[in-house]
């Protein structure tokens, strides 16, 4: 099965979704399943995560209503508030969904030091009860905090989205690099191949621009614990479905077909239960 671990469904509400700029013109409306279909089909992919971009439990509802609905949504990643009290009882009712595989928060939106907070941790720590999991959406410069909840937390599964934003626009490495690295000595933590190209240059990208951040990914967390994600259809205001794809596809080439359909698939079903 060939899966896309990481896209996104949204009604789209201006006054909500503020984040959505006006130089990002062509993802100002609505996308669904429905939308989607026809392009996993044309490339080829089974099914899909889809992940939560509002922070609201309504937005969590409405992505299990859809897993339920279509068959391409194989898993849900929602949101909840970590730091609520009566959080175990809320975990427990969402443990009733089977489509519902973990949470994650647009930690990037949030100060550097955000997951290093005791009541961010308490909260996250409280997932592993039930097997959730946790995305972690963070820029480099939120790595230090990521590397300390994932150390105080190692029960929980943790997947880094896009990779944590390198500054591929301005083609620095170092720093980001070494991050990673200690993250990827963690066990319990994976990474998508995901979101790269919205971190370029959205008009006068090409593929040489991705290739040392991919050989960091690679070296650090190998074939086991990486995962190809589009992030559809954020990911439009650079590039097609197809070009996000061919892009990683072609990367992980060289190491053969096993190593395709760990990264294309295999992971995801097993880091989420799908």
């Amino acid at each position: 099965m060939l899966i896309d671990a990481h896209q996104h469904f949204w009604f789209y509400t201006p006054e909500r979704d503020t984040w959505i700029t006006d130089d990002m013109a062509v993802i100002k409306r609505d996308f669904l399943p429905s939308d989607l279909e026809p392009v996993l089909k044309a490339n080829g992919i089974d099914g899909c995560v889809a992940v939560q971009a509002d922070q609201s439990e309504a937005e969590t509802v409405l992505l299990i209503s859809l897993a339920n609905t279509y068959d391409i949504v194989k898993g849900v990643v929602g949101w909840v508030d970590l730091r609520a009290n009566g959080l175990y009882d809320k975990l427990e009712t969402y443990s009733q969904y089977e489509e519902l595989k973990g949470f994650r928060h647009v930690a990037q939106a949030e100060p550097d030091d955000f997951l290093m907070r005791p009541e961010v941790i308490k909260g996250i720590r409280q997932l592993a009860a039930f097997d959730f999991t946790y995305d972690i959406l963070i820029y480099p410069s939120q790595l230090k905090a990521a590397l300390h909840l994932v150390r105080e937390v190692p029960q929980v599964k943790f997947v880094i989205d896009h990779l944590a934003k390198p500054y591929v626009k301005k083609q620095e490495i170092t720093r980001w690099s070494n991050w990673m690295a200690e993250l990827a000595k963690q066990p319990n933590v994976s990474c998508k191949l995901s979101g790269m190209v919205t971190e370029a240059d959205w008009h006068g990208w090409s593929k040489k621009d991705f290739f040392p951040y991919l050989d960091v990914a690679f070296k650090e967390f190998g074939p086991d614990r990486l995962m190809f994600g589009s992030d559809w259809p954020v990911c439009l205001v650079a590039a097609d479905y197809t070009q996000v794809k061919t892009l990683v596809e072609e990367y992980v080439q060289p190491w053969g077909d096993d190593v395709r359909a760990k990264v294309f698939g295999e992971n995801a079903v097993q880091f989420y239960g799908l």
